[in-house]
């Protein structure tokens, strides 16, 4: 049996490396990747020599981009819009970020515990799954921010509470269709614990579809948190994408910098995101290369 398992850890290196190549080989998934690097660079690397408070009103409303030495001038009340933008994003990010382990943890584990026992544990998870599924999400998602005092935490548990359905449905497929495979009746005939079963067994040969998922929902986070804050319900002493839109948009007209440049910034997180999400699909699925 030990030889089993050794085959099988073997065989998932050898697939981790060819799947390493052809995600390489993806021009679009690589460039999603550098765009990721990109938006990392700028929001956690620039502020280290980029020491500017975003709060902080330091020049006449509406510089336009490049005046006084503002590379992306100023919003409505005169604050430097390039440290809006780099100190944004490590809030929405952090926030992304956060909701998207919240989702994953929840739906893996509602969806691993219905897949492997089935039955009556099965049908009662999913009904409770159910129930979240049917719900409005951004409605839910308001009424909780809007209950609470707005904050990182009340914003993160919004999200992924609304949010982790999808990924436990997903978990759940995989976990009947792996759990009568020969391997893992193996296990359970040798006395293996059903936790061990489900995290070192059938739980690693479902990571590749976990880690695209993962990434797609890291995207819709971001999405989700910048509609909160569009709407006002942000830390307003964490500036945001979405918060800097939502203060920008009455005056797009005569200040359209202060929209767009948050605005790409949200657009070129996502996209690299769905980029190497669609990357990562393709090389964990030999039957996609073609396409």
């Amino acid at each position: 049996m030990a030889e089993v398992f050794v085959d099988q850890a073997d065989l998932g290196g050898g697939t981790q490396g060819q799947a390493l190549r052809l995600f390489l080989r993806n021009k679009a998934a690589v460039f999603g990747a550098v765009l990721l690097v990109a938006v990392f660079v700028m929001t956690f690397i620039v502020p280290i020599w980029y020491v500017r408070d975003p709060g902080d009103l330091v020049a006449r409303p509406h510089l336009r981009p490049g005046e006084d030495g503002l590379l992306l001038g100023t919003d409505n009340l005169g604050r430097d819009m390039t440290a809006v933008v780099v100190y944004g994003g490590q809030t929405t990010l952090r926030v992304a970020a956060g909701a998207a382990m919240l989702i994953v943890f929840l739906g893996v584990t509602v969806g691993a515990i219905a897949g492997y026992y089935g039955g009556w544990v099965d049908s009662a998870l999913m009904r409770f799954t159910e129930f979240f599924q049917v719900l409005p999400g951004l409605l839910f998602a308001i009424v909780v921010v809007a209950l609470f005092e707005p904050s990182f935490w009340t914003i993160t548990v919004a999200i992924g509470a609304v949010s982790w359905p999808g990924i436990a449905r997903l978990t759940r497929a995989d976990f009947l269709r792996l759990k009568n495979l020969e391997f893992v009746k193996a296990a359970r005939a040798i006395g293996t614990t059903d936790f061990r079963i489900i995290t070192r067994v059938i739980l690693p040969n479902a990571m590749p579809t976990l880690i695209v998922s993962s990434t797609l929902i890291m995207g819709s986070a971001i999405l989700f948190e910048a509609g909160l804050a569009f709407l006002g319900l942000a830390d307003v002493n964490s500036p945001s994408w979405g918060l800097a839109i939502g203060r920008g948009r009455d005056f797009f007209t005569i200040n359209w910098w202060a929209v767009t440049f948050p605005g790409l910034a949200i657009f070129a997180t996502v996209l690299g995101l769905s980029l190497v999400g669609d990357g990562l699909q393709d090389a964990f699925n030999p039957k996609l290369r073609g396409r």
